[in-house]
C-alpha cells in the first residue's frame, strides 16, 4: 500500500494527515532523538547535482525548517560506499539523518538484495546512534521494479520515517531534469516539498 502517494498540489495535506500516524516514540523509532544536528546523507541526489548554488533539496529544507543540515551527499555512491564512510557521522550528535541510496546500485546492476541488506545495516547504525531515520525512496526502473516494496519493507520493519519515490513525475519532463537522471532548481524544488511536511513533524 503506498502510504505516500504524492500527488502535485495536495502533496502537503496528504503528508501532514498521512504523517501523523508516526508522531509516537513507538511507530517512529528514537522519535523524539535527543541528538542536535540534522544530517543528509545520501548520492549526487543528496549533493544535488544539476542544481545551481543553494537550490538542491537539502539547502532548500534547510531554508524551510530555520536549521542548518549538514549535507553528506557524494555524486556516485552506491550503498556499499555509504556503508564504508556511515562513520563520517562520528563528529556529529544526529537527531535526523534523511537517507537516500540506492540509485547507483541500480545503474551499476547491484543485486537487489545487496542493495537493501546494505540499506538495513546503515538504517541499523544510524538508529544505533540515536537518530530518526527520514527514508526516502526511489524507484529502480521506470518500467517496474521490487524498489518501492522493498524500501516499504524497511520503513515497516525499521520504523522509520519515509517519503516514498522522491522522484516520481520528475522523470522525462524537461521542465524538472538537468540531465536523464538529475533535477534542476525546479525538479529539487518538488523533492523539497514532499520531504519538507515530514521533516517539519519530525522537529516537532
Amino acid at each position: 500500500m503506498k502510504k505516500y502517494g504524492f500527488i502535485l498540489g495536495a502533496a502537503a495535506l496528504i503528508v501532514v494527515l498521512s504523517f501523523r500516524f508516526f508522531s509516537t516514540e513507538d511507530i517512529v523509532r528514537n522519535y523524539p532523538s535527543a541528538g542536535t544536528d540534522i544530517i543528509a546523507f545520501g548520492d549526487s541526489l543528496v549533493q544535488g547535482v544539476g542544481a545551481t548554488a543553494g537550490n538542491d533539496f537539502v539547502s532548500l529544507l534547510s531554508r524551510e525548517v530555520g536549521q542548518p543540515i549538514v549535507n553528506f551527499g557524494v555524486s556516485g555512491n552506491t550503498t556499499a560506499d555509504g556503508l564504508a564512510r556511515i562513520g563520517e557521522l562520528d563528529r556529529y550528535r544526529p537527531k535526523i539523518v534523511i537517507l537516500l541510496l540506492g540509485g547507483n546500485d541500480h545503474l551499476r546492476k547491484v543485486p537487489e538484495t545487496e542493495t537493501f541488506a546494505n540499506l538495513a545495516a546503515l538504517i541499523e547504525n544510524i538508529q544505533a546512534r540515536g537518530a530518526v531515520v527520514l527514508l526516502l525512496g526511489i524507484r529502480g526502473s521506470l518500467l517496474g521494479d521490487k524498489f518501492e516494496e522493498e524500501f516499504e519493507r524497511l520503513h515497516e520493519e525499521y520504523q522509520t520515517a519515509y517519503v516514498s519515490d522522491v522522484l516520481s513525475g520528475l522523470f522525462g519532463r524537461a521542465e524538472y531534469m538537468s540531465d536523464p537522471i538529475h533535477p534542476n532548481d525546479a525538479g529539487y524544488a518538488k523533492i523539497a516539498e514532499r520531504i519538507a511536511p515530514v521533516l517539519e513533524l519530525l522537529l516537532k
